[in-house]
This record gives C-alpha cells, structure tokens and sequence, in this order.
C-alpha cells in the first residue's frame, strides 16, 4: 500500500469513529433531556404539593390559636 492509501484508511477509520462517537452523544443527549423533562416535572409536583401541605398546617395553626382564646 502507498503512503496515500495508508492515510486515506487512517482518516476513514477516524471518520467512523467520530460517527460512532456524535451517535453516542447524540442519544446520551436525548436521555439527558428525557430525565431532565422528568425531574422538572417531578419538582413541579412536589412544590405543589409542599404549598398545599403549607396551607394546611397555616389552617391548622390559625384553628389551634383561636382554640386557645375561647
């Protein structure tokens, strides 16, 4: 083989892997932005849920103090 030869496999070679690699990262990507939808909505939840549960025990605090005066 020529030295051109050698080289041109060499850069295939290089090229295949690159593919490989922005394939790779390409799905590693769109699960990272699946999970990242995920926990968003996850958080999105249990704030709500923590501002309902703040409701309750400030309703639960308000009854006990006007318990208390009568």
């Amino acid at each position: 083989m020529t030295d051109t030869i050698k080289r041109i496999n060499k850069l295939e070679q290089q090229v295949g892997e690159l593919l490989e690699i922005c394939q790779r990262l390409g799905n590693e990507n769109k699960d990272l932005r699946a999970q990242l939808q995920q926990l968003t909505s996850e958080r999105s939840g249990l704030l709500e849920q923590k501002e309902k549960v703040r409701t309750q025990v400030e309703s639960m605090i308000t009854r006990l103090r006007s318990m208390e005066k009568a």
